[in-house]
């Protein structure tokens, strides 16, 4: 099993049963990375950086095959979309998230998340609240290809369709705080993992909605009450506590945890055959959270 890292400009591959000395490395992006993406063939691989470049390196030729260069800030995600070898999304500073077909060298579909952070301060009734920038942080894309979900830094969490070659906006909800700076989605569900600056880690179940807004979008939500929990560290220890969902129509977290930290990277994965999260954060640590009821 091969490992993908990125360290400053540059790509390594290390495999996982000796990490002494890489099998590979790569020098294709100028500036530092951010993120990488590995495709379902496992022949492309993504690179994104601080010059707001995305370079496709062909792994079986060890060589770029295209640099997409449409972000004019810092592209802080990419993700290849599942069963689609050759689309991928990206998200960056420049409040702008983007689809990509690699057969054309420009995006099918750009939005600009700054006309939705109008929209917002336009409606807020005190004049003298604030909103941070629509910075976007984080890209994730479900298991079957057309939803995926961006992260950004005015706290909000968004869902996008994928529809041929254009997207549209099916969801958008807050829960935390501060900037939203991981969205991962769990394999094979809707069930979305959220990060941030706040120092929570939240989990949303977004199927619902997703296939009302399919099925018919104009039908509003009816009431359901629906149970959540609530993890709050406390020296070292977890405790749950489980109340109902809130308001009308209004998406709420099945799972709050009180990490403490800025999340940096998140992670849905099983180990043991149980599903856990991996957080990464300020520290030196990695932390684990199970999920043994979802």
């Amino acid at each position: 099993m091969q490992l993908y890292a990125s360290h400053g400009e540059t790509i390594s591959i290390l495999d996982v049963r000796s990490l002494k000395d890489s099998l590979d490395h790569f020098h294709v992006n100028e500036e530092e990375i951010n993120c990488l993406s590995l495709n379902e063939t496992e022949n492309l691989l993504a690179s994104a950086d601080d010059s707001g470049a995305i370079k496709i390196l062909d792994l079986e030729n060890k060589k770029v095959s295209r640099s997409l260069k449409r972000h004019s800030n810092i592209c802080s995600s990419v993700a290849f979309r599942p069963h689609r070898p050759q689309s991928l999304v990206s998200c960056g500073l420049d409040m702008q998230v983007m689809l990509w077909n690699l057969q054309k060298a420009r995006p099918l579909w750009i939005t600009n998340l700054q006309e939705d952070e109008t929209e917002e301060m336009e409606s807020l009734q005190s004049p003298g609240q604030l909103l941070n920038p629509a910075l976007a942080h984080s890209v994730s894309v479900a298991s079957c290809g057309n939803i995926f979900s961006c992260g950004a830094e005015d706290g909000k969490v968004r869902i996008f369709r994928v529809m041929g070659v254009k997207c549209e906006q099916e969801l958008g909800f807050k829960g935390h705080t501060l900037g939203v700076s991981q969205v991962c989605f769990l394999s094979e569900s809707y069930l979305l993992l959220t990060g941030g600056n706040d120092g929570k880690i939240m989990l949303w179940d977004v199927s619902r909605e997703v296939e009302k807004k399919q099925k018919s979008p104009a039908k509003h939500t009816h009431r359901k009450k629906t149970k959540r929990a609530t993890y709050t560290k406390q020296g070292g220890n977890t405790n749950a506590s489980v109340t109902d969902e809130e308001e009308h129509g209004k998406i709420s977290p099945k799972l709050n945890i009180e990490h403490g930290e800025k999340v940096n990277w998140l992670l849905g994965t099983k180990i043991k055959g149980r599903q856990n999260i991996l957080v990464a954060d300020q520290t030196s640590c990695i932390s684990v959270y199970p999920l043994n009821e979802f």
